[in-house]
């Protein structure tokens, strides 16, 4: 299992299963529609790239892995490692909670004038809902989906899609709506994206209060 992932890593990292460098592979296989292994590897080698070139990239991944890669590794201490982890767990954590806070907390609290908390992990597992307003005695489930950019979107939908049946399931039980917050990096800041569920969630806050 080591060997497979550090190929694996060396590969990607280095590019070498590009399609520069390998070809177009999942394109050409259903031209190919091989009816056998032997059938696949003699159109690719005829059609593709030779074998000759897949063997050589074989022979720089190997020197990658034990030319490059070794060489960092030799530079890397011990107290690198301890470094490393501790801002993993230190640093990295911090910076995302706060990311979070300015988002969530920063701009939906401001606007609904409502304290927003952090869900249970359980709630987390069971309904898909990352924080929760807590109206009487019933709640209304948030989830916070981080776009990247406007382009990742649509898959973000695709996951709504998926997810809809634990949010109905977090409804039934807790009595509100679950409301998807897309959030996007403009600048250095992150903003909300699909501002329109701010009014839906205060609309909602109304509906339970009147419950």
């Amino acid at each position: 299992m080591a060997k497979e992932w550090i190929l694996n890593s060396a590969t990607n990292r280095f590019q070498l299963n590009f399609k520069r460098n390998v070809g177009a592979v999942s394109e050409e296989i259903r031209k190919c529609a091989p009816k056998s292994l032997d059938d696949w590897e003699s159109y690719y080698f005829s059609n593709v790239r030779s074998k000759e070139h897949i063997e050589e990239l074989g022979r720089r991944l190997y020197i990658k892995i034990t030319e490059v890669i070794t060489a960092e590794v030799d530079q890397i201490s011990e107290d690198d490692c301890v470094q490393y982890i501790l801002n993993l767990v230190i640093d990295r954590t911090y910076d995302g909670y706060t990311t979070e806070i300015k988002t969530v907390y920063g701009q939906l609290e401001k606007e609904l004038g409502r304290k927003i908390e952090p869900a249970s992990d359980q709630w987390d597992r069971l309904f898909n809902v990352d924080f929760h307003i807590q109206v009487g005695n019933k709640y209304i489930g948030l989830q916070i989906k981080p776009a990247g950019s406007v382009s990742h979107i649509p898959q973000i939908f695709k996951e709504k899609t998926i997810q809809q049946e634990t949010h109905k399931k977090f409804t039934e039980k807790f009595g509100g709506k679950v409301f998807y917050i897309i959030s996007i990096k403009e600048g250095n800041k992150k903003i909300i994206h699909n501002k329109e569920l701010i009014q839906e969630i205060r609309e909602e806050i109304g509906r339970l209060s009147s419950v």
